[in-house]
């Protein structure tokens, strides 16, 4: 399954909760969707609060999952091709250095 079938497979899930609604109390703006991405982010941070690996990896597995949803669903619903801004992003990267020292706030653009 490639990113775009994902992310179908992701708004037929949110279709059928009912989340796209406009009385939805689930309201799925960019800013609601973001502001999930990163309580989910903390979600996964949690595994590795106490120690280097994570000691429930099924649980860890259902985070990231979540994680990964709310981004399709932000780059989505903002009309990001994420797929491409992936790959956009590798490219400057390559480009990059992180060993310099310099700060890289110019370079990270």
């Amino acid at each position: 399954m490639n990113l775009k079938q994902l992310t179908d497979e992701m708004h037929r899930f949110v279709t059928a909760k009912g989340w796209y609604k406009d009385e939805s109390p689930r309201s799925q703006t960019p800013r609601n969707l973001a502001i999930s991405l990163v309580l989910e982010a903390t979600e996964v941070l949690e595994h590795f609060q106490w120690g280097e690996n994570a000691a429930e990896l099924d649980k860890l597995q259902d985070e990231l999952a979540d994680v990964a949803l709310y981004l399709l669903q932000l780059s989505s619903i903002s009309g990001i091709d994420l797929e491409q801004a992936i790959l956009t992003k590798l490219r400057k990267n390559y480009n990059r250095t992180w060993d310099s020292g310099k700060p890289e706030l110019e370079e990270s653009k």
